[in-house]
């Protein structure tokens, strides 16, 4: 079965965690410090703090730059776990239609910052397509919000106050489950920190075992096991991105009964090959995928409207916007992944060509 996604993992990828594992820490050790100040080089950050999982990345984040009450404008295009984070700080997530590359339409979004008083911008750069960080930061000037990016498609920076990101294994690098939150703020990092262990500072001023809890915090840490495996993967990364690219550019020179989300962007990270497909139905959509993995090719959808889960419809917040209906209806996403093979994605086509 050809996936929409997997880990690569080779043998420095397995020396590295065994290394670690043989060594004296396997938590709270030397390669925590070390993998997050690889990550903010690569990702242009001052600050990065690295923690279990990317769900755990937006659930400090939100505890840092929300309040009870806040308004947040957010996509109903992305995993639960970023409008979630919001409902975890009891703030309200204000869902706004998508664009056509399926990110959050910015134009609808400086409309609803016109009408409402907003706290701050949760923005999925979707696919691995990244914002216009001129917009984003007109954006902020002109209304005083926040911007956090969920980067969880993106391997990159950005113009925000905090961006978060995952290391599930079938993104860009992988550490099992893990996470991470990068900033430029001195303050919001020293915060995180303590966030992420137990809300804990050290004070031993009096006596040598001596440690303060000072917020309600998590056990949110990330192992040295994981970071190791973290730290041989970004290593490799550029050569991951490169291949991810190579295999885009394929899919956009070949298909020819489908339309990618959006032109072929050295930019984007292309976490997701996303394409439209004029669809009667669900349920011929649905068909579509069952014949392509009889085939042996296991499709992807991302993603069903958040605002369209049963919970969040009983708490008032359905809706059915025009794009992201439409998009609902047509888009899937095609495997790619370091691994794939060029003979894997000729197949690929040739069965996709040949059902549509």
């Amino acid at each position: 079965m050809i996936a929409y996604g997997k880990q690569t993992i080779d043998k420095n990828d397995i020396d590295e965690v065994i290394k670690t594992l043989k060594s004296d820490y396997l938590t709270t050790g030397p390669k925590v410090a070390e993998f997050e100040e690889e990550l903010a080089k690569k990702l242009n950050f001052k600050y990065v703090v690295v923690v279990s999982s990317g769900t755990a990345a937006l659930h400090l984040a939100s505890k840092v730059l929300l309040h009870q009450g806040d308004k947040v404008i957010t996509t109903p295009n992305s995993f639960l776990a970023t409008s979630n984070s919001i409902l975890y700080q009891k703030a309200k997530p204000i869902f706004v239609d998508i664009d056509r590359n399926g990110l959050i339409d910015l134009d609808l979004v400086e409309f609803e910052l016109k009408k409402q008083k907003i706290k701050a911008l949760y923005l999925v750069t979707f696919s691995g397509f990244p914002f216009d960080d001129k917009k984003l930061k007109y954006l902020k000037e002109k209304y005083g919000v926040k911007i956090l990016l969920d980067n969880a498609h993106y391997f990159g920076g950005g113009f925000c106050d905090i961006a978060t990101y995952s290391f599930h294994p079938v993104k860009h690098i992988t550490t099992f489950e893990g996470g991470a939150i990068g900033t430029n703020d001195k303050k919001i990092y020293k915060k995180l920190l303590m966030l992420r262990n137990h809300g804990i500072i050290k004070d031993n001023k009096m006596y040598p075992w001596e440690y303060k809890m000072v917020e309600l915090g998590y056990n949110y840490r990330l192992s040295d096991v994981a970071c190791a495996l973290g730290l041989s993967q970004l290593k490799k990364i550029d050569t991951f991105l490169e291949k991810r690219k190579q295999i885009a550019k394929i899919y956009h020179e070949k298909l020819t009964k489908v339309t990618p989300l959006y032109p072929y962007n050295k930019k984007s990270s292309y976490h997701l090959f996303v394409v439209r497909y004029p669809f009667k139905n669900l349920d011929k959509k649905a068909q579509f995928f069952t014949k392509m993995k009889e085939k042996g090719i296991s499709l992807q959808y991302h993603y069903i409207p958040i605002n369209q889960q049963p919970y969040y419809i009983k708490k008032g917040y359905f809706k059915k916007f025009k794009n992201m209906q439409e998009y609902y209806l047509q888009a899937f996403s095609l495997p790619i992944y370091p691994t794939l093979t060029q003979k894997e994605q000729n197949y690929i086509i040739e069965c996709l060509e040949e059902l549509l």
